[in-house]
Protein backbone atom coordinates (compact mmCIF):
# COMPACT_ATOMS: atom_id res chain seq x y z
CA UNK A 1 0.00 0.00 0.00
CA UNK A 2 1.23 3.48 -0.84
CA UNK A 3 0.61 6.00 1.93
CA UNK A 4 1.29 9.72 1.60
CA UNK A 5 1.28 12.45 4.21
CA UNK A 6 0.97 16.15 3.40
CA UNK A 7 2.73 18.39 5.90
CA UNK A 8 3.32 22.12 6.16
CA UNK A 9 6.15 24.23 7.49
CA UNK A 10 4.82 26.78 9.99
CA UNK A 11 6.56 29.40 12.15
CA UNK A 12 7.82 28.09 15.48
CA UNK A 13 6.91 31.41 17.08
CA UNK A 14 3.97 33.73 17.59
CA UNK A 15 6.04 36.69 16.36
CA UNK A 16 5.18 36.33 12.69
CA UNK A 17 5.92 38.97 10.06
CA UNK A 18 4.09 39.77 6.84
CA UNK A 19 5.24 41.11 3.50
CA UNK A 20 3.36 44.45 3.23
CA UNK A 21 3.26 44.21 -0.59
CA UNK A 22 1.89 40.68 -0.95
CA UNK A 23 0.28 40.28 2.51
CA UNK A 24 1.91 36.86 2.78
CA UNK A 25 3.97 35.40 5.62
CA UNK A 26 7.70 36.06 5.59
CA UNK A 27 9.20 32.61 6.19
CA UNK A 28 12.87 33.30 5.44
CA UNK A 29 14.98 33.61 8.59
CA UNK A 30 12.16 32.40 10.85
CA UNK A 31 12.51 29.22 12.93
CA UNK A 32 10.06 26.68 11.61
CA UNK A 33 8.49 23.39 12.59
CA UNK A 34 6.12 20.78 11.23
CA UNK A 35 2.55 21.97 11.65
CA UNK A 36 1.55 20.26 14.95
CA UNK A 37 -1.64 18.73 13.53
CA UNK A 38 0.41 17.21 10.69
CA UNK A 39 2.57 15.37 13.22
CA UNK A 40 -0.53 13.38 14.25
CA UNK A 41 -1.23 12.62 10.58
CA UNK A 42 2.33 11.37 10.12
CA UNK A 43 2.18 9.24 13.26
CA UNK A 44 -1.06 7.61 12.12
CA UNK A 45 0.42 6.88 8.68
CA UNK A 46 3.41 5.18 10.27
CA UNK A 47 1.10 3.19 12.57
CA UNK A 48 -0.90 2.00 9.56
CA UNK A 49 2.35 0.91 7.90
CA UNK A 50 3.34 -1.01 11.04
CA UNK A 51 -0.09 -2.63 11.27
CA UNK A 52 0.10 -3.75 7.66
CA UNK A 53 3.62 -5.12 8.21
CA UNK A 54 2.26 -7.33 11.01
CA UNK A 55 -0.21 -8.71 8.48
CA UNK A 56 2.61 -9.43 6.00
CA UNK A 57 1.75 -6.55 3.66
CA UNK A 58 4.42 -4.15 2.47
CA UNK A 59 3.74 -0.43 2.45
CA UNK A 60 5.59 2.86 2.22
CA UNK A 61 5.05 6.29 3.76
CA UNK A 62 5.99 9.26 1.60
CA UNK A 63 5.83 12.79 3.00
CA UNK A 64 5.32 15.81 0.77
CA UNK A 65 5.34 19.53 1.37
CA UNK A 66 5.29 22.72 -0.68
CA UNK A 67 7.52 25.57 0.44
CA UNK A 68 10.86 27.33 0.28
CA UNK A 69 14.05 25.23 -0.03
CA UNK A 70 14.55 25.44 3.75
CA UNK A 71 11.36 23.37 4.14
CA UNK A 72 13.60 20.38 3.44
CA UNK A 73 14.34 20.49 7.16
CA UNK A 74 10.83 19.48 8.21
CA UNK A 75 10.88 16.67 5.65
CA UNK A 76 14.00 15.28 7.30
CA UNK A 77 12.23 15.62 10.65
CA UNK A 78 9.37 13.56 9.18
CA UNK A 79 11.76 10.84 8.02
CA UNK A 80 13.26 10.76 11.51
CA UNK A 81 9.73 10.12 12.80
CA UNK A 82 9.23 7.10 10.57
CA UNK A 83 8.52 8.18 6.99
CA UNK A 84 10.37 6.30 4.26
CA UNK A 85 11.00 9.18 1.88
CA UNK A 86 9.96 12.73 1.10
CA UNK A 87 9.36 15.17 -1.75
CA UNK A 88 9.63 18.96 -1.73
CA UNK A 89 7.66 21.16 -4.11
CA UNK A 90 9.66 24.37 -4.31
CA UNK A 91 9.69 27.10 -6.93
CA UNK A 92 8.88 30.80 -7.08
CA UNK A 93 5.79 29.88 -9.11
CA UNK A 94 4.30 28.26 -5.97
CA UNK A 95 4.81 31.34 -3.78
CA UNK A 96 1.81 33.10 -2.25
CA UNK A 97 -0.62 30.27 -2.95
CA UNK A 98 -3.97 30.22 -1.17
CA UNK A 99 -5.59 26.96 -0.10
CA UNK A 100 -7.03 26.28 -3.58
CA UNK A 101 -3.71 26.78 -5.39
CA UNK A 102 -1.88 24.82 -2.69
CA UNK A 103 -4.25 21.85 -2.91
CA UNK A 104 -4.04 21.98 -6.72
CA UNK A 105 -0.23 21.71 -6.71
CA UNK A 106 -0.14 19.02 -4.01
CA UNK A 107 -2.82 17.01 -5.82
CA UNK A 108 -0.79 16.99 -9.04
CA UNK A 109 2.26 15.75 -7.15
CA UNK A 110 0.19 13.09 -5.39
CA UNK A 111 -1.31 12.01 -8.69
CA UNK A 112 2.20 11.05 -9.84
CA UNK A 113 2.68 8.96 -6.70
CA UNK A 114 -0.72 7.21 -7.00
CA UNK A 115 -1.24 6.66 -3.24
CA UNK A 116 -3.95 4.47 -1.76
CA UNK A 117 -4.26 6.59 1.37
CA UNK A 118 -3.44 10.26 2.02
CA UNK A 119 -3.19 11.73 5.51
CA UNK A 120 -3.36 15.44 6.42
CA UNK A 121 -3.65 17.33 9.67
CA UNK A 122 -7.12 18.81 10.20
CA UNK A 123 -5.73 22.34 9.73
CA UNK A 124 -2.58 24.45 9.89
CA UNK A 125 -1.93 26.65 12.92
CA UNK A 126 -0.95 29.62 10.73
CA UNK A 127 -4.15 29.60 8.69
CA UNK A 128 -6.78 27.52 10.52
CA UNK A 129 -8.85 27.02 7.35
CA UNK A 130 -8.91 23.23 7.23
CA UNK A 131 -9.35 23.45 3.45
CA UNK A 132 -6.22 21.91 1.91
CA UNK A 133 -7.01 18.28 2.76
CA UNK A 134 -10.55 18.40 1.35
CA UNK A 135 -9.22 20.42 -1.60
CA UNK A 136 -6.75 17.66 -2.45
CA UNK A 137 -9.59 15.11 -2.35
CA UNK A 138 -11.69 17.20 -4.73
CA UNK A 139 -8.82 17.74 -7.20
CA UNK A 140 -8.05 14.00 -7.21
CA UNK A 141 -11.70 12.90 -7.04
CA UNK A 142 -10.86 10.74 -3.99
CA UNK A 143 -13.20 9.82 -1.16
CA UNK A 144 -12.56 11.87 1.98
CA UNK A 145 -13.23 11.88 5.71
CA UNK A 146 -12.40 14.88 7.89
CA UNK A 147 -11.77 15.15 11.66
CA UNK A 148 -10.84 11.47 11.93
CA UNK A 149 -10.29 10.42 15.54
CA UNK A 150 -9.71 6.70 14.99
CA UNK A 151 -9.20 4.16 12.23
CA UNK A 152 -11.60 1.35 13.07
CA UNK A 153 -10.51 -1.06 10.33
CA UNK A 154 -8.52 -1.13 7.10
CA UNK A 155 -9.16 -3.62 4.32
CA UNK A 156 -7.61 -3.92 0.89
CA UNK A 157 -9.99 -1.45 -0.77
CA UNK A 158 -11.97 -0.03 2.16
CA UNK A 159 -11.29 1.90 5.35
CA UNK A 160 -13.66 2.50 8.27
CA UNK A 161 -13.06 5.50 10.53
CA UNK A 162 -14.55 7.28 13.51
CA UNK A 163 -15.13 10.99 12.87
CA UNK A 164 -15.33 13.67 15.51
CA UNK A 165 -18.08 16.27 15.16
CA UNK A 166 -19.82 18.76 17.41
CA UNK A 167 -22.44 16.28 18.65
CA UNK A 168 -20.11 13.33 19.25
CA UNK A 169 -18.77 10.73 16.83
CA UNK A 170 -19.88 8.94 13.71
CA UNK A 171 -18.59 5.80 12.02
CA UNK A 172 -18.21 5.84 8.25
CA UNK A 173 -16.60 3.65 5.60
CA UNK A 174 -14.81 4.86 2.49
CA UNK A 175 -13.54 3.16 -0.61
CA UNK A 176 -9.83 3.58 -1.27
CA UNK A 177 -8.10 5.65 -2.48
CA UNK A 178 -9.09 8.21 0.15
CA UNK A 179 -7.97 11.35 1.93
CA UNK A 180 -8.19 11.57 5.73
CA UNK A 181 -7.70 14.69 7.85
CA UNK A 182 -7.04 13.79 11.47
CA UNK A 183 -7.55 15.38 14.90
CA UNK A 184 -5.03 15.19 17.73
CA UNK A 185 -7.16 12.68 19.66
CA UNK A 186 -6.18 9.99 17.14
CA UNK A 187 -2.81 9.12 18.72
CA UNK A 188 0.21 10.20 20.72
CA UNK A 189 3.14 10.99 18.39
CA UNK A 190 6.44 9.21 18.99
CA UNK A 191 9.85 10.81 19.39
CA UNK A 192 12.54 10.30 16.71
CA UNK A 193 14.63 7.17 17.05
CA UNK A 194 18.40 7.06 16.52
CA UNK A 195 17.90 4.99 13.37
CA UNK A 196 15.30 7.47 12.17
CA UNK A 197 17.68 10.38 12.67
CA UNK A 198 20.40 8.55 10.75
CA UNK A 199 17.98 7.81 7.90
CA UNK A 200 16.91 11.45 7.85
CA UNK A 201 20.48 12.70 7.68
CA UNK A 202 21.42 10.62 4.64
CA UNK A 203 18.08 10.82 2.80
CA UNK A 204 18.02 12.31 -0.70
CA UNK A 205 15.01 14.60 -1.04
CA UNK A 206 14.00 15.47 -4.61
CA UNK A 207 12.78 18.98 -5.33
CA UNK A 208 9.94 19.12 -7.84
CA UNK A 209 9.17 22.13 -10.01
CA UNK A 210 5.90 22.94 -11.83
CA UNK A 211 7.11 21.07 -14.92
CA UNK A 212 7.71 17.94 -12.86
CA UNK A 213 4.04 17.77 -11.89
CA UNK A 214 2.77 19.03 -15.28
CA UNK A 215 1.10 22.01 -13.65
CA UNK A 216 -0.68 24.87 -15.37
CA UNK A 217 1.36 27.78 -13.97
CA UNK A 218 -1.62 30.13 -14.28
CA UNK A 219 -3.18 28.09 -11.45
CA UNK A 220 -0.18 28.27 -9.15
CA UNK A 221 0.96 30.69 -6.49
CA UNK A 222 -0.39 34.17 -6.01
CA UNK A 223 -1.60 34.56 -9.59
CA UNK A 224 -3.51 31.29 -9.45
CA UNK A 225 -5.18 31.99 -6.11
CA UNK A 226 -8.88 32.92 -6.37
CA UNK A 227 -8.78 34.41 -2.86
CA UNK A 228 -6.59 37.39 -2.03
CA UNK A 229 -5.60 38.87 1.34
CA UNK A 230 -6.44 42.58 1.00
CA UNK A 231 -4.95 43.74 4.31
CA UNK A 232 -3.20 42.28 7.33
CA UNK A 233 -3.13 44.16 10.63
CA UNK A 234 -3.04 43.62 14.39
CA UNK A 235 -6.34 44.43 16.13
CA UNK A 236 -6.19 47.36 18.58
CA UNK A 237 -5.89 46.53 22.26
CA UNK A 238 -9.17 46.74 24.15
CA UNK A 239 -9.35 49.53 26.65
CA UNK A 240 -10.12 48.80 30.30
CA UNK A 241 -13.79 48.80 31.28
CA UNK A 242 -15.51 50.93 33.91
CA UNK A 243 -15.41 49.56 37.45
CA UNK A 244 -18.20 50.06 39.99
CA UNK A 245 -18.01 49.62 43.74
CA UNK A 246 -20.81 49.51 46.28
CA UNK A 247 -23.49 47.36 47.86
CA UNK A 248 -25.08 44.57 45.74
CA UNK A 249 -28.56 46.16 45.70
CA UNK A 250 -27.12 49.53 44.74
CA UNK A 251 -25.01 48.01 41.94
CA UNK A 252 -27.98 45.98 40.65
CA UNK A 253 -30.13 49.14 40.40
CA UNK A 254 -27.30 50.98 38.65
CA UNK A 255 -26.85 48.15 36.13
CA UNK A 256 -30.60 47.95 35.48
CA UNK A 257 -30.69 51.70 34.87
CA UNK A 258 -27.78 51.47 32.40
CA UNK A 259 -29.42 48.62 30.48
CA UNK A 260 -32.67 50.63 30.20
CA UNK A 261 -30.71 53.67 29.04
CA UNK A 262 -29.05 51.59 26.33
CA UNK A 263 -32.47 50.09 25.46
CA UNK A 264 -31.17 46.59 26.00
CA UNK A 265 -34.09 45.70 28.28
Amino acid sequence: MKICVCIKQVPATTEVKFNPETNTLIREGVDSQINPFDVYALEEAVRVKERLAEQGEESTVTVITMGIPAAEGILRDAIALGADDAILLSDRAFAGADTWATSYALALALKKLEPDLIFCGMQAIDGDTGQVGPGIAVHLDYAQATYVAKIESLEKRKITVKRLHEYGYEICSLRLPAVLTVVKEINEPRTPSLRGKMNAKKAEIPMWKPADIEADESKLGLQGSPTQVVKVFSPPHREGGEKWAGEPDELADKLAGLLKELEIV
